[in-house]
């Protein structure tokens, strides 16, 4: 049984993250009320230090400087300090993480603020190193140099914290622009798509070669298929085809076992930051998934499928929930899990797999990382096949075979931290990612694991009363949910009644957007924290699509579709508030709307709402629902329902009501604010109208 000199408060949280700290010789607490209560009766400041469990600085600060008792001694004597885990309390994050930006400091994480007893920062940094390096000073100078000016210059702190806290709120509170709604158009999203062919790498793909590092753009090229379906832009569709190859054959994609990693460190996509978010893998296989709609090459549904082959196998509870993470580091090294020698490939896989796997996955003595190699993919299974003079069956045989073996040998490695937390948001991308493939693939197994996590969610993190909580583990819900948990599950039951048809995946969306007006409204853009939530100093509210998507873009998707779906015309016009309040972004600055652009095609391109009744057990109620399902209608919701169904369903869905089968065959309705077009009976005449735009 191991014995620890040290353990804090934060033994007793849930938090992978925090209880990693448990043990450290500082004093840590856990946010709330009590330690600002200690420090004001000590009039001391606060380190406000958040991160996340699968951080790897984070890991590195703690080592150096949470881990060193000189340090220690130095916070506990003069700051209250205080552990947070950003997933679980993304508001407290996104303010401070301001302050950092306020002092003209790029953000990341660790952060780590120093603040007043009332909450209010006055000096903020990330990552500082135990030694002075990177031009950067010491963490203990730092601690210092702080502890002096607390005590000797309080004027001088007092002056600062009002600075930044102005500088905050100003940056968080957004007022609704002066546009108006005839003032959005498509000009923004074509403004947009410039904006990314200007920052397109040629010749190693993605977007940014100027900068560091390359993150996963999924959600932008999930905005550029938009934006070549509407103008056949031919640049759109091949930035994101070459894009999306290129992270999948890239060391950024784990070769073996599947998954997309944090973000690539070089432009080529090889050598990743070894983490695996949710949120990554799940807007990646919506892009690949919606790339597959627009090309039909089976090559992006295969990667889809690839990706949530891993989902499957390390990202699933028993229960159905989604995990949040893996960590980067095992044993204390950042990407150990993952890499090889050409010696042990070679001796796992034989002579003649590892002819094929060898030159397939960039394998060589001298490695591409430290010694050692990240497995990559550097040509297709048939341009190997005609190097070696082999069949292109015989190839793909050989890759499966050592895929197969590799994994089961680094299966027996001392895997990365899992961080198991599931978190509401998170689960609901992942539930509309899985959905969309379930849908356009025809596959009812994969909707039924989407229909799964759901039913995980609303029966663990939903309170009798309606209130989604943010995160569950250990048997523990907690925490307010936000708005991005709140649109984002109602997103995920859209997409849910897309791919199953039962309307009652419509009614919960509705349930759950009438919370966030009631609860999130500002009269314009929706607040991220709800009206009895807790008090922060400042109440945010962003449209900013980082990361990930904001909860104002999956709002304004789930108002527009909800309008559509229930002849609501109020739901419609939450969603035109939301594109105002964010007007200069959507037609200045898409790259950081990217997702928010979605939801904007939608609402620009017509918004049609087609309604479907089938005779059951027919060929032709099979072929339209494979019309609609394999193709892509970003302009378009569907409801459907047999002959026999249709009169009970409209009750809640009103775009079904009145519908009745036409000379015998399956009967598709397209309207456009109620207003519709003669019935069409076959999947022909349904695409035309469906790819017909209005001038």
């Amino acid at each position: 049984m191991n014995k620890h000199l040290y353990t804090n408060p934060l033994i007793h949280e849930k938090s992978p993250y925090l209880l990693q700290h448990a043990h450290n010789p500082v004093d840590w607490n856990p946010w709330g009320e009590e330690p600002f209560k200690i420090a004001r009766e000590k009039n001391l400041p606060l380190l406000v230090s958040i991160g996340y469990a699968t951080c790897h600085w984070c890991h590195v600060m703690e080592r150096e400087s949470f881990e060193d008792p000189e340090l220690a001694k130095l916070l506990n004597e003069h700051f209250v300090c205080i552990k947070i885990d950003r997933e679980e309390r993304p508001d407290i994050d996104s303010i401070y993480m301001q302050a950092v930006q306020a002092m003209g400091q790029q953000g990341g994480w660790p952060l780590n603020v120093f603040v007043t007893p009332e909450g209010m920062p006055f000096y903020s940094g990330t990552y500082f190193p135990h030694e002075r390096r990177f031009n950067l000073p010491s963490f203990g100078d730092v601690l210092i140099f702080l502890a002096k000016t607390w005590h000797d210059e309080p004027e001088k702190i007092k002056k600062q914290s009002e600075s930044l806290a102005t500088a905050i709120r100003q940056s968080s509170q957004r007022e609704t622009t002066t546009g108006t709604l005839d003032t959005l158009d498509f000009d923004g999203e074509d403004k947009a798509s410039q904006l990314y062919e200007g920052h397109y790498d040629r010749l190693n793909h993605g977007f940014g070669f100027h900068q560091q590092n390359k993150f996963p753009p999924s959600m932008g090229l999930s905005m550029l298929l938009r934006h070549h379906h509407r103008t056949g832009n031919a640049s759109s569709l091949m930035m994101t085809e070459n894009t999306l190859r290129a992270m999948k054959w890239g060391g950024i994609y784990d070769q073996i076992g599947g998954g997309l990693s944090r973000y690539s460190t070089d432009h080529r996509w090889l050598v990743p930051h070894f983490e695996k978010m949710l949120y990554d893998n799940s807007l990646f296989i919506t892009a690949l998934i919606e790339t597959f709609q627009v090309t039909g090459n089976q090559e992006f549904a295969d990667y889809a499928n690839d990706v949530l082959h891993y989902i499957d196998r390390d990202m699933t509870s028993d229960e159905g929930g989604f995990f949040s993470a893996e960590d980067a580091d095992s044993e204390g090294v950042e990407g150990k899990f993952y890499v090889w020698t050409d010696e042990e490939v070679e001796s796992i896989l034989g002579r003649q797999t590892a002819s094929v796997a060898v030159p397939f996955f960039d394998v060589s003595k001298e490695g591409n990382f430290e010694g050692k190699n990240i497995l990559n993919q550097t040509r297709t299974p048939e341009d190997l096949a005609k190097e070696l003079g082999l069949s292109p069956e015989a190839v793909t045989a050989e890759l499966s075979t050592a895929r197969e073996k590799l994994l089961a040998e680094r299966s027996k490695r001392i895997r990365p931290l899992l961080d198991d937390k599931i978190l509401t948001s998170w689960n609901g991308l992942m539930i509309s990612a899985m959905a969309k493939v379930g849908r356009v693939l025809n596959d009812t197994n994969r909707i039924a694991k989407a229909e799964k996590a759901l039913r995980f969610i609303l029966s663990n993190l939903e309170t009798s009363e309606g209130k989604l909580l943010r995160r569950f583990r250990d048997g523990e819900a907690r925490y307010d949910g936000y708005l991005f948990d709140y649109s984002s599950i109602a997103v995920a039951c859209l997409e849910l009644y897309e791919a199953t048809y039962d309307t009652k995946y419509i009614l919960k969306a509705r349930d759950l957007m009438q919370t966030v007006e009631e609860k999130f409204s500002s009269g314009g853009a929706y607040y991220e924290t709800a009206s009895d939530g807790e008090k922060l100093i400042v109440r945010q509210i962003s449209g900013y699509d980082g990361v990930e998507p904001s909860g104002n873009s999956n709002a304004a998707l789930a108002f527009l579709k909800l309008g559509a779906y229930l002849a609501d015309a109020d739901s419609i016009a939450r969603a035109e508030k939301i594109f105002l309040a964010f007007h200069e972004d959507l037609t200045e600055y898409g790259m950081n709307s990217s997702f928010m652009m979605q939801a904007l095609h939608l609402y620009l391109g017509g918004l049609k709402e087609v309604a479907i009744i089938g005779l059951r057990n027919h060929p032709s109620t099979e072929e339209m629902l494979k019309t609609i399902r394999s193709g892509f209608f970003p302009n378009a919701v569907f409801a459907f329902a047999y002959e026999d169904e249709a009169a009970q369903k409209s009750i809640d869905l009103p775009l079904l009501a009145g519908r009745q089968i036409k000379n015998g065959k399956t009967t598709a309705w397209v309207c456009k604010l109620g207003t519709c077009l003669s019935p069409v009976t076959s999947p022909e005449e349904l695409t035309s109208l469906l790819n017909y735009e209005e001038n």
